[in-house]
């Protein structure tokens, strides 16, 4: 079976009020298995409009990755996020 990925592009707003989203995330992504490869740091844009922080997460399978974005855990991270920070979230399913 395929991992699945999350690749999130992000823009953070308030630094401070993020901090509360990344302690509410980290159950979920705990509970499922998530393997951070790659979270924030140095970037080089290449094409398009970058943003300031790009995250990929791989979890098992692409249905693992999704069952973690929905369960109430992460939502709850979410609704926090999105009042600090401006995202582009996508699933992809590794090779």
């Amino acid at each position: 079976m395929a991992k699945g990925y999350w690749i999130a592009r992000v823009d953070v707003h308030d630094p401070e009020g993020y901090k509360d989203y990344v302690t509410t995330a980290k159950p979920a992504f705990e509970r499922f298995g998530a393997r951070f490869l790659a979270r924030g740091g140095a970037y080089t844009a290449l094409e398009g409009q970058a943003r300031g922080r790009n995250v990929v997460i791989e979890f098992e399978s692409v249905d693992v990755a999704k069952a973690c974005y929905d369960s109430p855990e992460y939502q709850a991270a979410a609704a926090i996020r999105q009042k600090y920070a401006t995202a582009e979230m996508v699933i992809v399913e590794g090779v």
